[in-house]
């Protein structure tokens, strides 16, 4: 009888599978709408160039293993003008490094995708290179020009593998009140700010929530950072169906949140959109204490935890999804590698649950007029009495 119960019991965890399977492929058109990724992890180029750098007669902070707060307390004993000197010696590594001056860091970037943009131009015209390796690094330097028009403010730059970019919108330096967004699939440097679904980028997202707390708070001053900094799933596949990306990615955004308060950023809500969202669940117990202050899943396929207990974290947790999500439809189970678990809406959770009512699909949680728009304004605004 043990045995049969055993075997019944496999048997059972093997149907849940495969459903699982099916219906992630067939609702989402297919194993084939998703290809495998290498998750991007590590300092960013240039690394070996800095720890190799002695000119300041002082060993610099190890971007691999330094922690945020040692980070900021090596460039406050620098003087502005050696501080200067690293962001032009090492553009890559002063930009992403977490704890750095925000000014410097925006500095160094702006250097950094100069040079990017230099390379690939210089690739569009290789005689060598195809008329398509033109056209994709033609693109790619349209790109990099577009991210250092006037006004845009790029915290993190690395341009390896699809691309990885931060942005801030508004004074981070005098905010009040900050949020970072944090996407899931089909984010990376080519979709940053892409057009079409507008609101399902971060450039999006993170403009129409400024936009909505300068309507409600106009005397509050705001910051959104759009965060990109992990390696995103392409389409529905394998990828967005498992934690391996998520795995990677989480240490990076515990690290990028650690920088943040380390340069005296008031603690964020922090946004997380689908598979960011399984980014978030993850991050979240690696984050210190205070360093969020509420935690916003929507369109949350789970996030690897059974319920708010086991996040281990002092922020406030909240959860959205809307009628039309095709998102709902996707088992929340976690089977042999398969699903991301429970699902955050459910009030056996433990997050508070705020209304989608009037968003539309996967992507429009944060269109303009919708009420998880006004409800995620609040929430980062600290309104908490207005949020439905």
């Amino acid at each position: 009888m043990p045995v049969l119960r055993t075997a019944a019991r496999r048997g059972k965890r093997a149907l849940i599978a495969g459903a699982l399977t099916a219906v992630i492929a067939v609702g989402t058109g297919g194993w084939a709408a998703g290809s495998a990724q290498t998750a991007v992890t590590g300092p960013g180029p240039g690394a070996a160039a800095w720890r190799a750098d002695h000119s300041l007669g002082v060993p610099l902070p190890d971007p691999a293993t330094a922690a945020p707060a040692d980070v900021a307390r090596f460039f406050a004993s620098l003087t502005d003008a050696q501080r200067r000197v690293l962001a032009v010696r090492h553009p890559l590594t002063v930009g992403n490094l977490d704890g750095a001056p925000v000014t410097l860091r925006y500095e160094a970037n702006s250097r950094a995708l100069k040079a990017e943009r230099a390379r690939q131009l210089a690739l569009a015209t290789n005689p060598a290179g195809t008329l398509q390796d033109h056209r994709q690094a033609a693109q790619a330097a349209d790109r990099c020009a577009g991210l250092l028009r006037p006004g845009r403010h790029i915290l993190a730059f690395d341009p390896r593998d699809r691309g990885q970019v931060t942005e801030v919108h508004g004074d981070l330096a005098a905010a009040q009140r900050t949020a970072v967004i944090v996407p899931g699939s089909d984010i990376d440097l080519a979709s940053f700010d892409r057009s079409n679904d507008p609101y399902g980028t971060p450039t999006g997202m993170a403009t129409s929530l400024r936009a909505q707390m300068a309507a409600d708070a106009p005397g509050t001053r705001t910051a959104v950072i759009a965060w990109t900094g992990y390696t995103t799933p392409v389409g529905v596949g394998p990828d967005a169906a498992t934690g391996r990306l998520a795995e990677a990615g989480a240490p990076r955004l515990a690290r990028f949140l650690s920088g943040l308060a380390a340069t005296g950023t008031p603690a964020p809500a922090v946004l997380c959109h689908s598979y960011g969202s399984v980014v978030c669940g993850l991050a979240a117990p690696e984050s210190g204490r205070g360093e969020i202050a509420d935690l916003v899943v929507f369109g949350s396929p789970g996030i690897r935890r059974d319920g708010v207990a086991e996040l281990h974290t002092s922020a406030r947790v909240w959860a959205a999804r809307d009628a039309s999500d095709w998102i709902g439809d996707v088992p929340n189970v976690e089977l042999l590698g398969l699903g991301h678990g429970a699902d955050p809406t459910d009030p056996a959770f433990g997050a508070r649950r705020v209304s989608a009512r009037t968003a539309e699909g996967h992507t429009g949680y944060l269109a303009p007029g919708t009420d998880s728009l006004r409800n995620f304004a609040a929430i980062v605004l600290g309104d908490y009495a207005d949020v439905r």
